[in-house]
Formats: structure tokens, C-alpha cells, sequence
């Protein structure tokens, strides 16, 4: 049962992932790990979506739909 269970959570863990990047839940994540590897002082969450949004309505070929 402990296998089973183990496998259930991976499956879980790998389809969020994959959701969350085809969504693209994940951008801030992604923003912030940039900064760190660029030394980039990063924006606080609720900024940096302000401003993906702002820049998608600037250039609508950005989006895929």
C-alpha cells in the first residue's frame, strides 16, 4: 500500500508541475529564480504580475490567445 501511495503522490507532483507551467502558474517562480541567478533585486509577486499583465495588453502577440 506504502508503494501505491508513493506512486499516487509522484503522479500528483508531476502533473501539477506540468499544469501549472502550461498555465503558467509557475512565471514568478521562474522571475525569481532569474534574479537570483543574475544578482537582480527581484519585485514582490503582486508587481511583477501588474506588470506581465501590462506588458500582455502592450503586445498582444505575447499570448497565445
Amino acid at each position: 500500500m506504502k508503494k501505491v501511495s508513493s506512486k499516487l503522490q509522484t503522479a500528483y507532483r508531476n502533473v501539477r508541475w506540468y499544469v501549472r507551467g502550461v498555465v503558467g502558474a509557475d512565471a514568478y517562480e521562474k522571475y525569481v529564480r532569474w534574479c537570483e541567478h543574475t544578482g537582480h533585486e527581484p519585485m514582490d509577486e503582486k508587481t511583477f504580475w501588474r506588470d506581465k499583465c501590462d506588458r500582455e495588453e502592450k503586445s498582444p502577440g505575447m499570448r497565445c490567445c
